[in-house]
């Protein structure tokens, strides 16, 4: 048995068969554009928080989780700047390459050019 099968349950209960249904009817009519960008700014959003750049400050403020939600959202730009539109992609890169110049200054010891989150995709960035 692989690991799919150890985590789903053997008998879905109907109301979770229901839900799964309806989660699956609402993603059919949502375009691919609009499913790429609300990831982009949820992983965004969390970084944010995770930069202490929200009204709580430092309260939740964690480095390491931040250069992983930085790295996966400058992955997903680069994977995806062919298939959405510069309308949608510019913002996207401009909040991204904050969040990148946020985590230079967060950090004690910055990252050598090249080497923050997501610079493998973006390049070095500067302010």
């Amino acid at each position: 048995m692989g690991l799919m099968s150890d985590a789903t349950p053997s008998n879905p209960s109907a109301s979770e068969t229901t839900d799964f249904e309806t989660m699956t009817r609402d993603i059919a009519e949502v375009p691919a554009v609009e499913v790429i960008v609300t990831v982009a700014v949820n992983l965004m959003s969390a970084a944010a928080v995770k930069l202490g750049l929200t009204e709580e400050g430092d309260e939740h403020k964690d480095l390491d989780e931040a250069r992983k939600l930085v790295h996966a959202l400058a992955g997903l730009l680069d994977a995806s700047v062919t298939e959405i539109s510069s309308f949608h992609a510019a913002p996207l890169r401009d909040g991204l390459k904050s969040l990148q110049l946020a985590f230079r200054e967060a950090s004690v010891v910055p990252d050598e050019p090249g080497q923050g989150p997501g610079e493998k995709y973006t390049g070095p960035v500067f302010g």
